[in-house]
């Protein structure tokens, strides 16, 4: 039998250490954004910007320029660095956290502005860097370390749906949810991290990107039972899909 080679796309540094855990889906989301520059031509001319989570790594993968911001503040320094640099391309990387907790401000008032960024959103239902506490979209009944006895109403309230809430903002060009625990769903989410690229480039307004994901470590789980979780636990409530396409109602491209 033939042996398969890995090819690196060329958007990733030559030299780069794996930091992710076994069975964490971070790094195939961040060869997609690396597949997806490439394809698009775009890498060159590319700021990214990232705050405190397993995500601020993605500069150490991705041959690019990029700005660390503070936590949840992804949002705020992309639209600083995208007004005073319109002609560059900017996104945001960030988990769900950083995005849809510390950040929601931010994240929130930059779609309702229409900020002319791309924002992917990483959504592990917990808090992976800092040791597995609840977060903003860990799902009802959920144990993590600060919820022991599982995640209830009555004193968490429920978890957040980031891609209908950015939807509904009238800035919003593209909103997705896409999942990583298929190769059929990878592609998926090939194709709508592309799309919420190009709304930028067409000058569109705010595109957004959530990608269900596993944390095997925080989750206490192989990485098949992390994938099995994602479908049968989190995709029935986080359900994938299309939740705004400006491109579709206005025919753009």
């Amino acid at each position: 039998m033939e042996t398969q080679v890995f090819k690196v796309p060329d958007s990733f540094k030559k030299d780069f250490k794996y930091t992710f855990c076994p069975g964490c889906d971070h790094g195939v989301a961040i060869r997609l954004v690396g597949e997806v520059m490439d394809e698009l031509g775009i890498r060159e001319n590319t700021i990214a910007a990232t705050s405190i989570g397993c995500s601020v790594t993605i500069y150490d993968f991705l041959d690019m320029d990029a700005i660390e911001a503070p936590h949840g503040r992804a949002l705020a320094v992309a639209t600083g660095v995208k007004r005073a640099n319109p002609d560059k391309f900017v996104f945001t990387y960030s988990g769900d956290g950083d995005f849809a907790s510390i950040g929601l401000a931010e994240s929130l008032h930059a779609a309702l502005r229409g900020e002319a960024i791309s924002a992917i959103c990483i959504n592990n239902t917990t808090y992976g860097m800092t040791g597995g506490q609840l977060g903003p979209t860990t799902l009802l009944g959920q144990v993590t370390t600060t919820s022991p006895t599982g995640r209830n109403i009555d004193y968490y309230g429920y978890p957040i749906k980031i891609a209908e809430h950015i939807a509904l903002c009238d800035g919003t060009a593209f909103s997705a949810r896409v999942s990583l625990d298929t190769i059929a769903n990878i592609r998926k989410a090939k194709q709508a991290i592309k799309k919420a690229f190009e709304v930028q480039l067409h000058g569109l307004g705010f595109g957004f990107v959530e990608i269900l994901s596993t944390c095997p470590t925080n989750w206490h789980m192989s990485p098949e039972q992390a994938h099995e979780r994602v479908r049968n636990e989190m995709m029935p409530v986080f359900v994938p899909g299309i939740y705004k396409d400006v491109t579709v109602e206005n025919k753009s491209f």
